[in-house]
């Protein structure tokens, strides 16, 4: 059996961790192409030695553009490599440009897919992540459903239940098995001179959120609010595209404390010990949730309605006074929830799901 683990962002390098260490432990024959859609190689070098993840066999270095031609150079560079090591299956994780183009490069050259994160809906297809997902999941395999809704939202768009196999969330393996790292390598909060639950932390960068004037001033107008109510730190680790526009906007950032983006270990460990997060993130809506952390979510949808449903997390949008009032609501329910994304097995499951239908295949 042999796998190849599709990835191109961050995120996808962190949910992805834990198949990758399953691979590992049980020597199943793996490898890594990285199709470069955020960072360039050398950047996420350092990331993968940070998780402590072997590097790459392939990097593609698509960097930036339109979604097309994204799309188009990562079909193009996935479908050369594929030719060439001729996988039994191709995993794609999430719901990015990487994720559509690898699996249809790989539909198309009649190599199965298996979606990892299968399933979400916000049923927003004016967001490009909506679009990706769906489509990933209509031309995959093994559908792999981090929850019973997530199953349930693939069934009624017809999908095979036979596909689909609810394995609960990668999230919640690489949060337990990354913060063990964090703890012994960073300290985040002495270098920000910040007190444990003492602090809010945010992030902002979906462009839906950053490129409309009006949203992102809500959301700063949004965070004076609180600090004035408060008066703790701020904490914001600011995507370069977020700054960007607020320069571009002429918006303030009075009250705030702006923070250089940080590695995914320092913000693990910020997110653990904040009083409070508020972010327009689908990943830190779960990660939060695992932690017992609760979320404030600057959008006026999401994709993870559990959260929702187990009271981690509340939408409060991008109206400055709505997001004061959730910020109160949310403060009173700190880790008062059960995690509703599994127990921290889902990459055993997936790759146990894999091998098993490889070796019936072949029986």
């Amino acid at each position: 059996m042999k796998i190849a683990v599709i990835l191109g962002t961050r995120p996808e390098i962190i949910k992805m961790s834990p198949v990758i260490r399953e691979c590992e432990k049980r020597g199943v024959e793996y490898f890594i192409l990285h199709t470069g859609q955020h960072y360039s190689h050398e950047m996420d070098k350092v990331f993968f030695e940070e998780l402590e993840l072997p590097q790459p066999k392939y990097n593609l270095d698509v960097g930036s553009g339109t979604h097309a031609e994204q799309t188009g150079k990562i079909m193009i560079g996935v479908e050369r490599i594929l030719l060439q090591e001729r996988p039994d299956v191709v995993l794609v994780q999430g719901d990015t440009n990487t994720v559509l183009a690898g699996a249809l490069a790989a539909t198309k050259l009649h190599i199965k897919v298996g979606h990892v994160e299968a399933g979400l809906r916000s049923y927003d297809r004016r967001m490009p992540e909506e679009v990706n997902r769906v489509l990933a999941d209509h031309v995959s395999d093994y559908l792999f459903a981090p929850t019973e809704n997530a199953k349930q939202n693939l069934m009624k768009e017809g999908i095979d239940e036979n596909k689909i196999f609810v394995t609960g969330n990668t999230i919640v393996d690489a949060v337990y098995q990354n913060l063990e790292i964090a703890e012994k390598k960073v300290n985040v909060l002495e270098d920000l001179g910040l007190k444990p639950r003492e602090y809010f932390l945010v992030t902002a960068h979906r462009q839906e959120n950053v490129d409309v004037k009006e949203r992102l001033k809500g959301i700063l107008k949004g965070l004076e609010l609180i600090h004035t109510e408060f008066s703790i730190p701020i904490v914001f680790p600011m995507h370069p595209r977020t700054q960007k526009r607020v320069k571009e906007f002429k918006l303030s950032l009075d009250s705030i404390k702006i923070v250089k983006p940080l590695g995914f270990l320092e913000f693990l460990l910020l997110e653990a010990n904040a009083g409070l997060v508020l972010t327009d993130s689908g990943g830190v809506q779960e990660e939060t949730c695992i932690l017992g952390v609760p979320c404030v979510t600057l959008r006026d949808n999401t994709e993870r309605p559990e959260t929702l449903e187990v009271g981690s997390n509340i939408l409060a949008g991008t109206i400055p006074e709505r997001i004061l009032k959730s910020v109160k609501i949310m403060l009173s329910r700190r880790g008062s929830w059960r995690n509703p994304f599994g127990d921290g097995r889902a990459g055993e499951r997936i790759v146990n799901i894999l091998t098993g239908y490889h070796n019936q295949n072949y029986a």
